[in-house]
Protein backbone atom coordinates (compact mmCIF):
# COMPACT_ATOMS: atom_id res chain seq x y z
CA UNK A 1 0.00 0.00 0.00
CA UNK A 2 2.79 2.43 0.91
CA UNK A 3 4.47 1.72 -2.41
CA UNK A 4 1.29 2.59 -4.29
CA UNK A 5 0.92 5.78 -2.23
CA UNK A 6 4.49 6.82 -3.04
CA UNK A 7 3.96 6.12 -6.72
CA UNK A 8 0.71 8.06 -6.62
CA UNK A 9 2.33 11.09 -5.02
CA UNK A 10 5.17 10.98 -7.55
CA UNK A 11 2.73 10.86 -10.46
CA UNK A 12 0.67 13.70 -9.03
CA UNK A 13 3.80 15.83 -8.56
CA UNK A 14 4.99 15.10 -12.08
CA UNK A 15 1.57 15.90 -13.48
CA UNK A 16 1.45 19.20 -11.59
CA UNK A 17 4.88 20.20 -12.91
CA UNK A 18 3.83 19.27 -16.44
CA UNK A 19 0.61 21.26 -16.16
CA UNK A 20 2.56 24.29 -14.86
CA UNK A 21 4.93 24.15 -17.81
CA UNK A 22 2.08 23.64 -20.28
CA UNK A 23 0.17 26.52 -18.69
CA UNK A 24 3.12 28.87 -19.23
CA UNK A 25 3.54 27.67 -22.81
CA UNK A 26 -0.16 27.95 -23.52
CA UNK A 27 -0.37 31.63 -22.57
CA UNK A 28 -0.91 33.89 -25.52
CA UNK A 29 2.25 35.97 -25.19
CA UNK A 30 2.47 39.02 -27.44
CA UNK A 31 5.03 41.71 -28.11
CA UNK A 32 8.54 41.10 -26.81
CA UNK A 33 7.39 38.36 -24.44
CA UNK A 34 5.95 36.53 -27.45
CA UNK A 35 9.15 36.98 -29.43
CA UNK A 36 11.27 35.79 -26.51
CA UNK A 37 8.96 32.83 -25.78
CA UNK A 38 9.09 31.71 -29.42
CA UNK A 39 12.86 32.11 -29.86
CA UNK A 40 14.04 31.18 -26.38
CA UNK A 41 16.46 34.10 -26.61
CA UNK A 42 16.63 37.45 -24.79
CA UNK A 43 19.05 40.09 -26.07
CA UNK A 44 20.76 42.63 -23.83
CA UNK A 45 22.47 45.81 -24.99
CA UNK A 46 25.55 46.58 -22.88
CA UNK A 47 28.09 49.38 -22.65
CA UNK A 48 31.80 48.67 -22.96
CA UNK A 49 33.12 51.37 -20.61
CA UNK A 50 30.29 52.72 -18.41
CA UNK A 51 32.00 51.82 -15.13
CA UNK A 52 30.55 50.57 -12.79
CA UNK A 53 27.18 50.19 -14.51
CA UNK A 54 28.12 48.15 -17.58
CA UNK A 55 31.61 47.46 -18.86
CA UNK A 56 33.91 44.69 -20.04
CA UNK A 57 36.00 42.96 -17.38
CA UNK A 58 39.45 41.44 -17.91
CA UNK A 59 37.81 38.46 -19.60
CA UNK A 60 35.84 40.72 -21.97
CA UNK A 61 32.60 39.79 -20.21
CA UNK A 62 29.93 42.48 -19.64
CA UNK A 63 29.63 43.13 -15.88
CA UNK A 64 28.38 45.88 -13.59
CA UNK A 65 25.58 47.21 -11.40
CA UNK A 66 23.00 47.48 -14.18
CA UNK A 67 24.05 44.15 -15.65
CA UNK A 68 23.29 42.50 -12.29
CA UNK A 69 19.84 44.11 -12.20
CA UNK A 70 19.18 42.97 -15.77
CA UNK A 71 20.16 39.41 -14.82
CA UNK A 72 17.30 39.45 -12.29
CA UNK A 73 14.93 40.70 -14.99
CA UNK A 74 16.07 37.88 -17.29
CA UNK A 75 15.22 35.40 -14.52
CA UNK A 76 11.77 36.98 -14.18
CA UNK A 77 11.15 36.83 -17.94
CA UNK A 78 12.30 33.22 -17.99
CA UNK A 79 9.83 32.34 -15.23
CA UNK A 80 7.07 34.22 -17.03
CA UNK A 81 7.48 32.39 -20.35
CA UNK A 82 8.17 29.05 -18.64
CA UNK A 83 11.53 28.21 -20.18
CA UNK A 84 15.25 28.75 -19.73
CA UNK A 85 16.49 31.53 -21.97
CA UNK A 86 19.68 32.02 -23.93
CA UNK A 87 21.11 35.46 -23.19
CA UNK A 88 22.76 37.26 -26.09
CA UNK A 89 24.82 40.43 -25.64
CA UNK A 90 25.09 43.29 -28.12
CA UNK A 91 27.41 46.29 -27.55
CA UNK A 92 25.67 49.66 -27.75
CA UNK A 93 26.64 53.31 -27.43
CA UNK A 94 24.64 56.52 -26.97
CA UNK A 95 24.11 56.86 -30.72
CA UNK A 96 22.86 53.30 -31.35
CA UNK A 97 21.04 52.14 -28.22
CA UNK A 98 17.62 53.72 -28.82
CA UNK A 99 17.55 52.64 -32.47
CA UNK A 100 18.38 49.04 -31.52
CA UNK A 101 15.58 49.04 -28.93
CA UNK A 102 13.07 50.63 -31.31
CA UNK A 103 13.79 48.22 -34.19
CA UNK A 104 13.66 45.13 -31.95
CA UNK A 105 17.33 44.14 -32.24
CA UNK A 106 17.72 44.20 -28.44
CA UNK A 107 15.14 43.72 -25.68
CA UNK A 108 16.65 46.08 -23.10
CA UNK A 109 19.75 48.19 -22.55
CA UNK A 110 21.71 47.52 -19.38
CA UNK A 111 24.00 50.50 -19.05
CA UNK A 112 23.77 54.12 -17.92
CA UNK A 113 20.81 55.73 -19.68
CA UNK A 114 19.05 58.88 -18.48
CA UNK A 115 15.26 58.75 -18.59
CA UNK A 116 14.00 61.88 -20.36
CA UNK A 117 10.62 62.84 -21.78
CA UNK A 118 12.19 63.29 -25.21
CA UNK A 119 13.62 59.77 -25.16
CA UNK A 120 10.26 58.37 -24.08
CA UNK A 121 8.98 59.32 -27.52
CA UNK A 122 11.13 56.46 -28.87
CA UNK A 123 11.68 53.97 -26.02
CA UNK A 124 10.31 53.01 -22.62
CA UNK A 125 12.06 53.03 -19.23
CA UNK A 126 11.74 50.96 -16.06
CA UNK A 127 11.96 52.51 -12.56
CA UNK A 128 14.84 54.77 -11.62
CA UNK A 129 17.84 52.72 -10.49
CA UNK A 130 20.33 55.57 -10.04
CA UNK A 131 20.40 59.37 -9.85
CA UNK A 132 23.36 61.42 -11.04
CA UNK A 133 24.20 64.60 -12.95
CA UNK A 134 26.74 66.20 -15.27
CA UNK A 135 30.16 67.11 -13.88
CA UNK A 136 33.69 67.46 -15.26
CA UNK A 137 36.81 65.28 -15.01
CA UNK A 138 40.18 67.02 -15.20
CA UNK A 139 43.77 66.40 -14.25
CA UNK A 140 44.32 67.36 -10.62
CA UNK A 141 46.99 69.93 -11.46
CA UNK A 142 44.98 71.58 -14.26
CA UNK A 143 43.71 74.53 -12.24
CA UNK A 144 40.19 73.82 -13.54
CA UNK A 145 37.55 73.85 -10.81
CA UNK A 146 34.36 74.55 -12.73
CA UNK A 147 32.98 74.93 -16.25
CA UNK A 148 33.89 78.65 -16.22
CA UNK A 149 37.58 77.69 -16.01
CA UNK A 150 37.31 75.97 -19.41
CA UNK A 151 37.37 79.27 -21.30
CA UNK A 152 40.08 78.98 -23.95
CA UNK A 153 40.46 75.24 -23.36
CA UNK A 154 39.14 71.98 -24.86
CA UNK A 155 36.66 69.39 -23.59
CA UNK A 156 35.64 65.95 -24.86
CA UNK A 157 31.92 65.10 -24.87
CA UNK A 158 30.14 61.78 -25.56
CA UNK A 159 27.89 62.06 -28.61
CA UNK A 160 24.16 61.58 -28.21
CA UNK A 161 24.09 62.07 -24.43
CA UNK A 162 22.30 64.50 -22.16
CA UNK A 163 25.75 65.62 -20.97
CA UNK A 164 26.75 66.70 -24.49
CA UNK A 165 23.60 68.81 -24.71
CA UNK A 166 23.89 70.46 -21.30
CA UNK A 167 27.60 71.31 -21.60
CA UNK A 168 27.07 72.91 -25.02
CA UNK A 169 24.15 74.93 -23.62
CA UNK A 170 26.19 76.07 -20.61
CA UNK A 171 29.12 77.09 -22.82
CA UNK A 172 26.83 79.19 -24.99
CA UNK A 173 24.94 80.69 -22.03
CA UNK A 174 28.16 81.70 -20.28
CA UNK A 175 29.81 83.01 -23.46
CA UNK A 176 32.82 80.71 -23.15
CA UNK A 177 35.31 79.93 -25.88
CA UNK A 178 35.69 76.16 -25.58
CA UNK A 179 36.84 73.69 -28.23
CA UNK A 180 34.69 70.54 -28.28
CA UNK A 181 35.89 67.07 -29.25
CA UNK A 182 33.05 64.59 -29.84
CA UNK A 183 33.79 60.99 -28.81
CA UNK A 184 31.78 57.78 -29.19
CA UNK A 185 32.28 56.34 -25.69
CA UNK A 186 33.70 57.06 -22.24
CA UNK A 187 36.90 55.13 -22.85
CA UNK A 188 37.69 57.32 -25.85
CA UNK A 189 36.88 60.46 -23.85
CA UNK A 190 39.15 59.49 -20.98
CA UNK A 191 41.97 58.62 -23.40
CA UNK A 192 41.69 62.08 -24.93
CA UNK A 193 42.09 63.61 -21.46
CA UNK A 194 44.88 61.23 -20.45
CA UNK A 195 46.91 62.05 -23.59
CA UNK A 196 46.32 65.82 -23.24
CA UNK A 197 44.27 66.13 -26.43
CA UNK A 198 41.69 67.89 -24.26
CA UNK A 199 41.71 69.58 -20.85
CA UNK A 200 38.52 67.94 -19.57
CA UNK A 201 35.97 65.20 -20.14
CA UNK A 202 32.35 65.50 -19.10
CA UNK A 203 29.64 62.96 -18.44
CA UNK A 204 27.57 61.86 -15.42
CA UNK A 205 29.53 62.30 -12.21
CA UNK A 206 29.34 58.64 -11.18
CA UNK A 207 30.84 57.54 -14.51
CA UNK A 208 33.67 60.01 -14.02
CA UNK A 209 34.41 58.46 -10.63
CA UNK A 210 34.44 55.07 -12.35
CA UNK A 211 36.93 56.24 -14.98
CA UNK A 212 39.09 57.81 -12.28
CA UNK A 213 39.11 54.59 -10.24
CA UNK A 214 40.21 52.51 -13.23
CA UNK A 215 42.99 54.93 -14.22
CA UNK A 216 46.61 53.85 -13.86
CA UNK A 217 47.16 56.69 -11.39
CA UNK A 218 43.75 57.70 -9.98
CA UNK A 219 45.17 60.52 -7.85
CA UNK A 220 46.14 62.37 -11.01
CA UNK A 221 42.47 63.05 -11.79
CA UNK A 222 39.72 65.03 -10.10
CA UNK A 223 35.95 65.34 -10.54
CA UNK A 224 35.06 69.03 -10.29
CA UNK A 225 32.26 71.57 -10.57
CA UNK A 226 28.62 71.80 -9.56
CA UNK A 227 25.97 69.44 -10.89
CA UNK A 228 24.88 70.87 -14.24
CA UNK A 229 21.96 68.50 -14.83
CA UNK A 230 19.58 66.02 -13.20
CA UNK A 231 19.96 62.52 -14.65
CA UNK A 232 17.75 59.69 -13.36
CA UNK A 233 18.94 56.38 -14.83
CA UNK A 234 16.56 53.69 -16.01
CA UNK A 235 16.75 50.49 -18.05
CA UNK A 236 15.56 51.10 -21.60
CA UNK A 237 12.87 48.76 -22.92
CA UNK A 238 10.55 48.77 -25.94
CA UNK A 239 7.94 51.51 -25.95
CA UNK A 240 4.25 50.62 -25.53
CA UNK A 241 4.80 47.03 -24.35
CA UNK A 242 2.97 46.89 -21.03
CA UNK A 243 3.36 43.13 -20.49
CA UNK A 244 7.13 43.24 -20.86
CA UNK A 245 7.30 46.41 -18.74
CA UNK A 246 5.31 44.76 -15.94
CA UNK A 247 7.76 41.85 -15.68
CA UNK A 248 10.72 44.23 -15.49
CA UNK A 249 9.10 46.59 -12.98
CA UNK A 250 8.03 43.68 -10.79
CA UNK A 251 11.60 42.33 -10.73
CA UNK A 252 13.05 45.72 -9.73
CA UNK A 253 10.35 46.21 -7.09
CA UNK A 254 11.29 42.85 -5.57
CA UNK A 255 14.97 43.87 -5.52
CA UNK A 256 14.05 47.06 -3.68
CA UNK A 257 11.72 45.36 -1.18
CA UNK A 258 14.22 42.62 -0.34
CA UNK A 259 17.11 45.04 0.18
CA UNK A 260 19.08 43.42 -2.64
CA UNK A 261 19.17 46.72 -4.53
CA UNK A 262 21.07 48.23 -1.58
CA UNK A 263 23.43 45.25 -1.58
CA UNK A 264 24.14 45.71 -5.28
CA UNK A 265 24.84 49.39 -4.64
CA UNK A 266 27.34 48.56 -1.91
CA UNK A 267 29.03 46.00 -4.14
CA UNK A 268 29.60 48.36 -7.06
CA UNK A 269 29.78 51.86 -5.59
CA UNK A 270 31.30 51.57 -2.12
CA UNK A 271 34.72 50.69 -3.66
CA UNK A 272 34.55 54.02 -5.50
CA UNK A 273 33.89 55.86 -2.25
CA UNK A 274 30.51 57.11 -3.47
CA UNK A 275 27.77 57.07 -0.82
CA UNK A 276 24.06 57.07 -1.63
CA UNK A 277 22.53 60.55 -1.78
CA UNK A 278 19.18 61.27 -0.09
CA UNK A 279 17.69 61.57 -3.59
CA UNK A 280 18.89 58.08 -4.51
CA UNK A 281 17.62 56.69 -1.19
CA UNK A 282 14.20 58.07 -2.11
CA UNK A 283 14.43 56.56 -5.62
CA UNK A 284 15.13 53.12 -4.15
CA UNK A 285 12.05 53.41 -1.90
CA UNK A 286 9.87 54.56 -4.80
CA UNK A 287 11.11 51.64 -6.93
CA UNK A 288 9.36 49.22 -4.56
CA UNK A 289 5.97 49.52 -6.26
CA UNK A 290 3.16 47.93 -4.19
CA UNK A 291 2.07 44.44 -5.16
Amino acid sequence: MKLFQMIGRTLVGAAAATLLALSAQAQDFTGHLGKIADSGVITIGYRESSIPFSYLDENQKPVGYTMDICAKIVDAVSAKVGKDLEVRYVPVNPKTRMTLIANGTIDMTCGSATNTLARQEQVGFLQTIFVTGTKILVKADSGIHSIDDLDGKAIALPQGTTNDKVIREEIEKRGLNVKILSVSNHGEGFLALDTDRVDAYSTDHILLFGLKAKAKNPDEYEVVGDFLSFDPYGIMIPRDDDDFRLVGETAIAELSRSGELDTLYDTWFKPLGVEKTPLLESAFVLAALPR
